[in-house]
């Protein structure tokens, strides 16, 4: 399994959190509740603390949404 470090860490803790934000969006026929559970997970387990999750959140509602709220 390849390992991430530095910026390559950041992008991919960065695209996990807008694809789950992304596939928690409004419910339809494909979405994929098994992936978002995946994904949750991985974030879980890559992310070191609440308030790098918190920054990693902001950051994906402000590339999804177009604002940090």
């Amino acid at each position: 399994m390849t390992e991430f470090t530095g910026r390559d860490l950041r992008l991919v803790k960065k695209a996990l959190a807008i694809a789950a934000l992304t596939i928690e969006g409004p419910p339809g026929p494909f979405q994929s509740g098994s992936d978002l559970s995946d994904m949750k997970a991985l974030l879980d387990e890559i992310i070191e603390n609440d308030a790098e999750l918190a920054y990693y959140a902001r950051a994906a509602r402000i590339a999804v949404l177009g604002s940090p709220d």
